[in-house]
């Protein structure tokens, strides 16, 4: 086999830069506070000191002083740590589940290398991401059976040096792919690549010794990069989705890059498409007119190669061929031209009905979705949902249904209409939510925008007119059922320059990240103004500030926050992506391996609850109804390997089954308490 020359390096987070704007970055009109506060000028201290004294704070009853204790939070920090080995606090237990290739449906195959591509789509995918457990009986996530469930994750991507045995030994980077002579791809290598993606759906169940094994029934599924999905929502029938698959525009064929995800009012899963746009290619020439239109070149649909190659398969099969968008017909429902737009969109699926067809929710927008959180629902009221575009410099999204949310009537139907609104953070602690609906703020034809389907196709573009705020990579949010405050995680931005700070990314050459947060315009959820503040910049001792005005210290250091939930007692969890370029290198060292803290949202104390192996992102977090049971997912374990090392057999990391014939594998964990109490308390 010969190595694929055309590397797109589209890592998780890792998205080229496509937002071209010239959106203000605050810069420009912050000067008096950035002049007044001192921001950043040789230094953050005095700057965030005063920053961390604004009056938005007193949205919290109580105060935020320095405690020496949290009520929240009942266990003792653990230290940072660079060992392949997963840590949780003394008194606690962790065992994986469900590693990439655990059988869980059809004629249930054992994993091994040699899988096929069909014996894949039986088994648990790869690269696990969000995550939710769905008691098998009652529909409130905080009661019904805290022993027997439907555990519902994502699987972000592949690394194709661990998946085919053929690559078995080669020098290969992780995005890397075997080919034939020919340039061409194993047809069945690409089917096992696209049914390692998507989301698995496992009945699981605790046993008598407190392991937690799979259900073998028909609620078990696979769906994966060739799952028939819906297009619902005002894209649904438009010209942008109109295939040779689906001349009427109505259906398309898979989800992919899946990364966070969400839980509807009604009981069903919602996963999110996030960097899904490099896994398309148009070949069309520089010199040939149109060039890429802008619902592909705005998102980084790539020139060349697509990220795996799965165009390239050698069987020219119509489900591998589509992965190429270059205009090879008279018109878009004889060819694939449109194959992109059916994706970067939130997927719907019922977890409880194996036969239902996913439903992709274009009214909530099309970019790289991190995930997707609910306000809690109030009766006669809207809904509303937040989600992030995680890239550098794009936005924060709010949706707002255009009907009134009855638990009597809750259903799909409320995420097909509605209003979509991006974020603009402005200088004083306001905020306020712009309308991106054709015919306002300019989103007309004059403008390019030509209806709400062009419009939403083209999400970012149309974020970018009406002036939002460009953020430091938006990615889980969380919400606080107790105070409905909004929580986001902005993981880092290494290109932002000093002339493009702003009050809400106050850092240049952001590589720590922070955590944002705000509260809607009299606690209306569905108000078009906010207040909002920051709960903690990430960073080293010397670059970073909690809550109380302190500083981050041994107990709780951490950079990059990605993953984020509150459980039932307003915890606040906390999960680190650092990337595998930086771990434990240089000014990376002292934060050791990925991890998972816990937060009190109210004095702001923040603890480190756990630290995963070697080269893994911490990911995914979720317990039972009684919290005595905790899910969270080890990704891409192992990532850290070199080229030599890997060719040489020489892995960095063996976890979770630390046997030298099997690579890593990402894996879920389970957590308890030795006492049985709640998780964290």
């Amino acid at each position: 086999m010969n190595i694929n020359p055309h590397n797109s390096k589209l890592r998780p987070g890792d998205e080229p830069i496509s937002n071209h704007s010239n959106n203000p970055t605050f810069s420009s009109i912050l000067n008096s506070r950035l002049q007044r506060r001192q921001v950043l000028q040789g230094g953050i201290a005095a700057a965030v000191a005063s920053f961390f004294a604004s009056p938005a704070l007193n949205w919290v009853s109580g105060s935020a002083k320095a405690t020496s204790g949290s009520a929240l939070l009942g266990f003792k920090a653990i230290p940072a740590s660079n060992k392949d080995t997963l840590v949780v606090p003394e008194g606690y237990t962790a065992r994986p589940l469900l590693a990439w290739g655990t059988p869980i449906s059809g004629n249930y195959p054992a994993y091994k290398l040699e899988n096929t591509g069909a014996e894949q789509g039986m088994q648990v995918g790869s690269h696990h991401d969000g995550m939710h457990f769905f008691p098998i009986e009652g529909e409130d996530p905080y009661q019904g059976s805290s022993t027997e469930g439907l555990l519902v994750m994502n699987h972000e991507y592949v690394e194709p040096r661990y998946m085919h045995a053929a690559a078995a030994g080669q020098k290969l980077d992780s995005d890397q792919y075997p080919t034939n002579p020919d340039g061409t791809r194993d047809p069945d290598q690409v089917l096992k690549e696209l049914n390692a993606h998507g989301v698995s759906i496992v009945h699981i169940a605790r046993q008598a010794d407190g392991s937690w094994e799979v259900v073998r029934d028909r609620l078990n599924r696979r769906i994966t990069g060739l799952t028939p999905m819906e297009i619902h929502g005002p894209l649904r029938g438009s010209d942008f989705v109109k295939t040779k698959f689906s001349p009427d525009g109505t259906m398309t064929r898979g989800t992919l890059n899946n990364c966070a995800h969400g839980v509807t009012p009604w009981n069903t899963y919602l996963t999110c498409e996030e960097n899904w746009a490099g896994y398309f290619s148009n070949l069309k020439q520089e010199d040939q007119k149109p060039s890429l239109p802008r619902e592909q070149s705005r998102y980084g649909v790539s020139t060349e190669t697509s990220r795996y190659g799965w165009e390239l398969a050698s069987n020219k099969a119509d489900e591998f061929v589509r992965f190429n968008a270059t205009p090879t017909a008279a018109d878009a429902t004889q060819d694939y031209r449109n194959e992109p737009n059916g994706f970067g969109w939130v997927v719907e699926i019922d977890p409880f009905d194996p036969n239902s067809t996913p439903k992709k929710r274009t009214a909530l927008g099309r970019f790289a979705h991190e995930g997707v959180v609910f306000q809690p629902p109030v009766e006669g009221r809207p809904l509303v949902a937040y989600s992030g575009d995680d890239a550098r410099f794009e936005y924060i999204y709010k949706y707002v249904s255009a009907q009134p949310y009855t638990k009597a009537t809750a259903g799909g139907h409320l995420l097909d209409k509605g209003t979509l609104y991006v974020a603009k953070f402005n200088e004083d602690g306001s905020g306020e939510w712009l309308p991106l609906v054709f015919g306002q703020n300019g989103l007309t034809p004059e403008n390019g925008f030509n209806s709400q389907a062009d419009v939403l196709v083209n999400t970012r573009t149309a974020a970018d007119f009406v002036g939002a705020t460009k953020m430091d990579r938006p990615e889980w949010g969380a919400v606080d059922s107790k105070t409905r405050m909004v929580y986001f995680t902005l993981t880092n931005n290494s290109r932002r320059e000093e002339a493009q700070i702003d009050a809400a990314n106050p850092r240049a050459k952001n590589n720590w990240g922070h955590i944002i947060r705000w509260k809607e315009a009299n606690n209306q959820p569905d108000a078009k103004r906010f207040e909002w503040d920051i709960f903690v910049l990430a960073g080293p001792p010397d670059n970073s500030r909690k809550l109380s005005g302190e500083s981050l210290n041994e107990d709780n250091i951490f950079n990059s926050p990605d993953g984020l939930w509150f459980d039932a007692d307003s915890r606040l969890w906390i999960q680190t992506d650092s990337s595998e370029s930086v771990l434990n290198k240089d000014e990376f060292a002292p934060f050791g391996n990925n991890q998972m803290l816990a937060a009190d949202p109210e004095s702001g104390e923040i603890r480190r609850f756990l630290t995963g192996p070697i080269g893994q992102e911490i990911t995914g977090v979720i317990t039972t109804p009684d919290r005595r049971t905790m899910f969270i997912n080890v990704q891409h374990p192992g990532s850290t390997t070199t080229d030599e090392e890997f060719a040489a057999g020489n892995q960095k990391s063996r976890w979770p089954n630390f046997d030298n014939n099997i690579y890593p594998r990402s894996a879920t964990v389970v957590i308890t308490k030795d006492d049985g109490g709640i998780i964290g308390a």
